[in-house]
């Protein structure tokens, strides 16, 4: 019998829930089968069989939390032994099945189901060698420490606030037992997956990024009626055409006139890295919670392109199935809020990134034109967040005029079309 260990599935992930089991213990299964599905800090992941046998043990439950490198399920290659080999008659029956000599691993602590965890947790959760040094002196666990640094890194602080921490004890003595005034919770509900991730980088970013915020109207009276005349065309090949693709190209158009918005500033704020590429993230409100996948290399994508990528990912992402590699490498993001209706937004920048937009809803209002009369025009509000530390306010209006100028005369965008 061999377990299955839940394999190194995403960039600094330690941990996952486990969706739904597709198979049974007792089922025989195939090479390359899917087995079960869990959700990372990012997306939903299908793991598939290694080879064929037959389950024999499910260690986590559905709905529970599985470690990397930790066993996640048991089965038995076709062909091999559900027992070992006695050398004694007198030997102890429960000796002569593994799995019943194996301990039931709901029935004892984490630490002695898996000596090792504490160890592999430790290893994956960034620290400095100092802070490491601490911990130990401590007698503390690292993965037992918030971090506060960028991606969870632990530094010097957490571990000084986390010594300094009341004890539960503490905490208990202070809440006062809920009355029967409807102060109690309807239910209570673990933060997993997507959400605890969203949950932990928005504090972050919020709390180590000084933002400046810059808002706009914008006049899409001439987009709209381009993409109206665009639509049959995309769509007689089997594609949606929204706004979103002329965002996205008017986005990387403007970032060839203002390259440090496409900048990102490393963690000890003393060096900015430019990108040639613009890959622009777009959020997602989708089941699993908000997902910010981005389209690559938009400056070189047509609208047609673009287009498709947004489909293809809109759609990934609230199946919960984004590919982890379309998560990554972002350098500018989209939230559409006015999709859903709202009209302004101050957004926290999706980290290491420059800048983020927030896009309310188009609504159509009285407008003067050049001549003085009243005209309806679709405006729609953009407000834009900017990392302070190394973009000013000038910097990001020149930026959002540029972007403005190609949205509002979208036939422009032809001139730069390579």
């Amino acid at each position: 019998m061999s377990d299955f260990l839940l394999p190194d599935i995403g960039e600094g992930i330690v941990e996952c829930e486990v969706v739904e089991w597709r198979v049974a213990e007792g089922d025989t299964i195939e090479e390359d089968q899917p087995i079960v599905e869990v959700m990372t800090d990012k997306a939903l992941v299908e793991i598939t069989a290694p080879e064929a046998g037959t389950v024999t043990k499910l260690y986590v439950p559905q709905g529970q939390i599985a470690k990397v490198h930790a066993p996640l399920y048991a089965y038995q290659t076709a062909g091999s032994s559900s027992s070992e080999p006695t050398a004694d008659a007198s030997t102890d029956q429960s000796t002569a099945n593994p799995r019943e000599s194996t301990p039931q691993r709901d029935d004892i602590e984490p630490s002695t189901r898996a000596p090792a965890e504490p160890r592999a947790l430790a290893h994956k959760v960034p620290a400095s060698p100092a802070v490491r040094r601490l911990v130990r002196e401590h007698d503390l666990v690292l993965a037992d420490i918030t971090g506060s640094g960028k991606e969870g890194r632990v530094l010097k602080e957490d571990v000084l606030a986390h010594l300094n921490a009341p004890s539960v004890a503490d905490n208990e003595a202070c809440v006062s037992p809920p009355t029967s005034s409807g102060s109690a919770p309807a239910r209570v509900e673990p933060l997993r997956g997507v959400r605890a991730v969203m949950a932990k980088r928005m504090v972050e970013s919020a709390s180590s990024i000084p933002h400046f915020h810059y808002g706009e109207e914008i006049d899409v009276t001439e987009l709209l009626a381009l993409r109206e005349r665009l639509k049959p065309q995309v769509e007689a090949q089997g594609e949606r055409l929204t706004l979103m693709p002329f965002f996205m190209k008017a986005m990387a158009l403007a970032v060839a006139e203002t390259p440090i918005i496409n900048a990102q500033l490393n963690d000890a704020a003393d060096e900015l890295s430019y990108y040639d590429h613009c890959n622009i993230g777009m959020a997602v409100d989708s089941k699993a919670g908000l997902l910010v996948p981005n389209v690559k290399g938009v400056e070189r994508l047509t609208l047609f392109e673009i287009a498709k990528e947004v489909g293809r990912l809109t759609q990934a992402a609230r199946d919960g199935r984004v590919d982890q590699a379309d998560l990554k490498g972002g350098t500018i993001s989209i939230s559409n809020i006015g999709a859903l209706g709202g009209t302004y937004a101050a957004p926290i920048i999706n980290a290491p990134e420059a800048a983020i937009v927030a896009i309310g809803k188009t609504q159509w209002l009285p407008r003067f034109d050049e001549h003085g009369a009243v005209q309806r025009r679709a405006i729609l509000t953009v407000t834009w967040a900017g990392d302070h530390r190394f973009i000013d306010g000038g910097t990001i209006a020149r930026f959002c005029n540029a972007w403005k100028g190609f949205l509002e005369a979208p036939e422009s965008m032809l001139l730069h079309l390579a």
